[in-house]
């Protein structure tokens, strides 16, 4: 599936006068894994609410495969893009099982089939959690919260799949699992998976293309080595950093000048800890 967007603009009512988005025209085609980057605030979650029509441009279009979003009615579109929030509000009694078979209605209604039910297990094994199958979804830790609607948004086989900082709520080893998982399954299920994060290094490892954001505006979009500069990092975020080169990837390392517990370098104090799980 082909995305484009087409100088999209975007306020919320009551602030007219300053727009989330300001004309944003981008296009994505084919299955890759795209992050989208920038500091809290710059529209990075409002974008993607445009994409799953959540949200309305007040100027500018989306397009899907060269339609116009507005065009497809929610189950069009729910078959087509799945969306992952940032958190879930869901707070019912259901099992794993049954919360992950929610992303199925779109294709099969409420009536489970074998189908659908292999679908479901067949994500949960993709994502090491079959154990959680019938545990109940409000039992369990933020951590296993996000991959049951990660695994909820993939049982949909949608061409296009948008993700609110998935990896938020995990830890290191699981970030870094879920972060391969979804690139393998971008490029073998031809998913075009658009992320927002706010770990470069994580964005700058997994990703195909990244798109940086600064005042509502798309800053500088193209490979993680193209945009993760030393002076885009500056511009956008205010913040100094060292880059090296990882196996063909940049590699983010923050620098921390007000950090007395710092080891200076070349004159400079380097924070140790290198680039911080919630980024900027």
């Amino acid at each position: 599936m082909d995305i484009k967007i087409d100088g999209v603009t975007f306020s919320y009512k009551g602030a007219e006068d300053s727009p989330v988005l300001r004309g944003i025209t981008v296009d994505l085609g084919g299955s890759q894994v795209v992050s989208i980057l920038g500091p809290n605030g710059v529209g990075k979650s409002t974008l993607i609410h445009c994409i799953n029509k959540i949200l309305e441009p007040v100027e500018g279009t989306v397009f899907l495969d060269g339609l116009d979003v507005s065009e497809y009615s929610l189950k069009e579109m729910a078959r087509q893009v799945g969306y992952v929030p940032y958190s879930s509000s869901d707070s019912f009694p259901l099992t794993v099982v049954d919360t992950v078979l929610l992303g199925r209605h779109p294709h099969s209604g409420w009536k489970t089939t074998d189908e659908d039910l292999e679908a479901v297990y067949d994500v949960l094994e993709k994502l090491d959690i079959q154990d959680l199958a019938m545990r109940y979804f409000n039992e369990l830790s933020a951590g296993q919260h996000q991959k049951v609607m990660l695994a909820r948004g993939l049982v949909q086989k949608p061409k296009v799949l948008l993700l609110d900082e998935p990896t938020s709520n995990l830890d290191i080893k699981h970030q870094l699992g879920i972060s391969r998982t979804l690139r393998q399954l971008s490029h073998s299920e031809g998913i075009m998976v658009i992320m927002i994060s706010h770990d470069l290094n994580i964005a700058a490892r997994y990703s195909d293309n990244v798109i940086l954001m600064h005042e509502g505006r798309i800053h500088s979009a193209g490979t993680p080595g193209e945009v993760l500069t030393v002076e885009n990092i500056l511009e956008v975020y205010g913040v100094k950093s060292r880059i090296i080169d990882d196996n063909g990837r940049p590699y983010i390392i923050l620098e921390d000048e007000e950090c007395a517990e710092c080891e200076p370098l070349h004159g400079e104090a380097v924070c140790s800890t290198g680039l911080g799980q919630d980024g900027a």
